[in-house]
């Protein structure tokens, strides 16, 4: 055997010892009971702290998860826009390529423009959108419908689709005869001093539905029309457009699909997928999770500092064992690690109960919902969804603290050495 083999295995064995008599010194009744209150003590802090992080993270995931299924009712798969400016021509040789990619399920013109409502005596200023007939088949709009229909052209008249809050304001049904005014600046031509109202193009439209999306952007803004009516209103050309929303179709990844699409559209378009759309509002969410897990995981730094309490009065309590390892010959490194791995091992026992028991609450919580919201709310129970990694980031973060707190009183063994000696 080789000598850096022997050197593997007396480490190896020294470890292993270690690791034994931490073990033997855990589960061992001690002779003060305090001790063993204050390891339990220490335990049951740690676990309930782990408890506490696995539930909050998972319930951060739950409430991004059901957002994100909101806003998947509304917002496309990928959209297309401008890099720089607003309106653009279908007709050039990049879009025909898109057309005609294979993973597009639908390719929907967008016209979006802002512009003044009217309805009898009530005004205010809101998103007009103006969609292609594959709207309906490209997005869930009809699952989010609170009254009426999506219909935005009937064979007679033009239909608007509008948010609950802007049919809120209005005070809009679906079910009125009375029309829906849409006011927008003309793009051409002078503004009239005498007939200032002849600078705007008006439509008329009878409302054939209403959408609640639970967003105050989409609820409180948003009027869908056909995108011939948007084309009228607002003066564009018959190939121009401000976006083109896609539909990817199934078995086909939304990130490689949009990576294609960039390469063939080049720098002058950006195309964004559902996060993108609204990266503003994940990026405050997830700012809301980490500050959230850095906050819960100082206050488990606190609960933690129950080991240095323990380790210190379990010390205190095996002078004589230590004393006598000594004298059998075991160096201070090893009667280090015995009380190191002792300290960890409280750590171990506290995280994987924690662990465990709020796998197991937010697991029953996610199947089960046992803890309602009440009636008026998107989802009748708490929305929690159990992440694997969350687990094993908060198990990591749990060891870690421990070992870092059994650090600071096994340092006493050294000091008590020196002044005995």
């Amino acid at each position: 055997m080789s000598t850096s083999d022997s050197s593997f295995s007396e480490k190896f064995r020294g470890l292993s010892f270690s690791f034994r008599i931490a073990r033997r010194y855990l589960f061992s009744k001690k002779s003060h009971n305090a001790i063993n209150i204050i390891s339990g003590i220490s335990a049951g802090g740690v676990a309930v702290g782990t408890m506490a992080l696995v539930c909050v993270l998972s319930v951060f995931n739950g409430f991004e998860s059901l957002i994100t299924n909101l806003f998947s009712a509304f917002d496309p798969d990928l959209k297309i826009t401008l890099t720089h400016g607003k309106s653009f021509d279908l007709n050039s040789k990049e879009f025909n390529d898109v057309r005609k990619l294979k993973s597009v399920a639908y390719f929907t013109e967008v016209i979006e423009e802002n512009a003044l409502l009217r309805f009898k005596d009530k005004q205010m200023p809101a998103s007009i959108k103006g969609v292609g007939k594959d709207f309906e088949k490209m997005t869930r709009i009809d699952s989010i419908m609170y009254d009426g229909k999506f219909r935005t052209y009937d064979g007679a008249f033009q239909r608007s689709v509008t948010g609950i809050g802007v049919a809120s304001t209005l005070g809009l049904s679906a079910h009125f005869i009375d029309p829906l005014y849409i006011y927008a600046p003309k793009r051409t031509g002078k503004i009239n001093l005498v007939r200032p109202e002849t600078s705007f193009n008006q439509v008329a439209t009878f409302v054939s539905g209403i959408f609640a999306v639970k967003q105050l952007q989409y609820d409180d803004h948003y009027v869908l029309v056909s995108i011939e009516l948007a084309r009228d209103l607002f003066e564009y050309q018959q190939n121009k457009v401000s976006a083109i929303e896609l539909k990817i179709k199934s078995g086909y990844k939304s990130d490689e699909v949009q990576k294609q699409i960039k390469e063939i559209l080049g720098e002058r378009f950006q195309v964004k997928n559902r996060y993108e759309q609204q990266e503003s509002f994940f990026k405050i969410m997830k700012i809301e999770k980490w500050i959230t897990y850095l906050i819960l995981s100082f206050i488990l730094l606190i609960a933690s500092f129950n080991i240095i309490g323990s380790l210190s009065m379990l010390i205190i309590d095996k002078k004589a064992d230590i004393q006598t390892l000594r004298n059998l010959g075991a160096d201070n490194q090893l009667i280090k690690r015995v009380f190191l791995f002792e300290g960890w091992m409280i750590s171990l026992v506290g995280a994987i109960a924690g662990t465990l028991l709020g796998a197991t609450l937010c697991l029953l919580q996610e199947y089960f919902g046992l803890l309602k919201l009440g009636t008026g709310y998107v989802v009748n129970a708490y929305p929690v969804v159990t992440k694997l990694p969350d687990l094993l980031l908060v198990f990591g973060t749990v060891l870690l603290m421990g070992f870092f707190t059994a650090l600071y009183p096994v340092r006493y063994i050294h000091t008590n050495e020196n002044q005995n000696d």
